[in-house]
């Protein structure tokens, strides 16, 4: 199917939204091509060591979305940046419940290697990215969107800029700006 216009987009949210299956249908058949590579990027960037394949956290991501109730997506911007915090969320619950398990939450004991312990510290910076992402979302909303859709979905800058309408030179000082923010939440730093 072509890509929506962000009119027929937003028409096909409100749609669903209201609880109409077919708008849903229409509207995950649209974005399928797109939150699957956005389920491989996050994936990749999370490390080797995951059994969860791409199809199965798109798939489970969109279930999360579609169970949410009153959520508001005025373009496919907004849409690829929520589906990309619920796929980053997938991942940390993920890791978090593969580690509790190596730590004996599934009753088991499981010696450690280097590789669990390695699990374990993506986990924790996984988590400690998330921390800093809400954080900056506070801060400045429009500078977290940039983060998920250059960093989480692969955007270039001047993919970005046409999506929100400036020039490239203001999405790279965007960019500079957050990244500024987002190395002192992770620092600790004022």
């Amino acid at each position: 199917m072509a890509e929506a216009s962000d009119d027929q987009f937003a028409s096909l949210v409100t749609r669903a939204e209201a609880g109409d299956a077919g708008a849903r249908n229409e509207l995950f058949t649209t974005l399928y091509a797109e939150l699957h590579r956005l389920a491989q990027i996050h994936l990749h960037r999370s490390g080797r060591q995951l059994t969860l394949g791409a199809t199965t956290l798109l798939h489970e991501a969109y279930l999360g979305i579609s169970q949410r109730k009153a959520l508001a997506f005025p373009d496919r911007n907004h849409f690829l940046s929520y589906a990309s915090r619920a796929m980053r969320g997938l991942i940390i619950d993920y890791l978090r419940n593969k580690g509790a398990q190596k730590r004996g939450g599934d009753l088991t004991f499981t010696s450690l290697d280097e590789a669990e312990g390695a699990a374990a510290i993506e986990s924790n910076e996984l988590a400690r990215l998330e921390q800093a992402l809400d954080q900056l979302a506070a801060l400045d909303p429009r500078l977290a969107e940039l983060v998920d859709l250059k960093f989480f979905c692969g955007f270039s800058f001047d993919e970005l800029a046409a999506m929100r309408g400036v020039s490239e030179r203001t999405v790279q000082r965007d960019w500079a700006k957050a990244r500024v923010l987002l190395h002192q939440a992770l620092t600790g730093e004022a």
